[in-house]
């Protein structure tokens, strides 16, 4: 397990985001049809059990079929994400995580959906579409959309308990370099309530590779970029790695898409 370490909160500056999220999973595949029906919530199960409703039919079944891999339970848990929580899914995309979020808050807690207007047009505005089909009708009614870029986030838009992060900082790290990464971690500690959690999750990545080319990140350019932004890094899990995978391969390669050996960490805004 990583160290714990302690650094200074920084103050938030501007970073303008024009990446174009490639996180293979919160994408645009991940939204349900239109017309889905309203997942089960908290209140409707006899036993409040984020699996039994992740299984529920009424979630698409591509979101279904990625969980497996994600293990978007023990996600959630290893963040202590509860019922009654406030959470920001950051750079949501199509919004997976932002259904699972919505069912492990509850309906006392509340989910927002984060995306730069940079995401919400790549690809044709697939993303758009993916995340209005996910919540049309208020299929999900603890669920508001935020879309800003990280420049545009003030402490208004919160405060929360945690946000989460899934396969997207590789993408804002490589394309932008490290100092807007780090303007960009200082925005969402802004929205953050102090001891606050950001959970990140992304594709391991080696020393001497070509990440960018590649979709991967070293998880030390993480942990350098989390501390230089105010973030204390409280914990690391093995839960979603994967020793078949050898970091070599582009992360949409057939052999290894949806299989990545994928890091996961636990960072904290320190209590004030």
């Amino acid at each position: 397990m990583i160290a714990r370490r302690k650094t200074t909160v920084l103050t938030v500056f501007a970073v303008l985001l024009a990446v174009a999220a490639c996180s293979g999973g919160n994408g645009p595949e991940s939204g349900p049809a239109t017309g889905s029906a309203a997942p089960a919530t908290a209140t409707d199960q006899s036993s409040n059990d984020l699996r039994t409703l992740l299984a529920s039919e009424n979630r698409a079944e591509s979101d279904r079929a990625r969980d497996a891999g994600r293990r978007p339970a023990d996600v959630v848990e290893f963040l202590g994400i509860e019922n009654g929580m406030r959470v920001m899914d950051v750079i949501a995309a199509g919004g997976y995580y932002t259904e699972v979020l919505s069912l492990a808050v509850g309906d006392d807690g509340h989910v927002v959906a984060h995306n730069p207007p940079s995401v919400l047009k790549f690809r044709d505005g697939a993303n758009e579409k993916a995340i209005s089909a996910r919540l049309a009708g208020n299929r999900l009614p603890n669920v508001t959309r935020l879309d800003k870029d990280f420049a545009d986030l003030v402490p208004e838009d919160g405060p929360f308990d945690a946000a989460i992060t899934a396969l997207n900082f590789h993408d804002l790290y490589n394309r932008r370099g490290p100092e807007a990464t780090v303007n960009a971690l200082r925005s969402i500690a802004s929205v953050l309530k102090p001891g606050g959690v950001l959970g990140i999750i992304d594709h391991v990545g080696e020393a001497g590779a070509d990440n960018a080319a590649l979709h991967r990140i070293e998880i030390s350019k993480v942990l350098e970029t989390v501390e230089a932004a105010g973030f204390v890094v409280e914990s690391d899990s093995d839960l979603l790695r994967n020793e078949t995978d050898d970091h070599s391969l582009f992360v949409f390669d057939e052999s290894v898409r949806g299989k990545t050996d994928r890091f996961l960490l636990k960072v904290r805004k320190p209590a004030e």
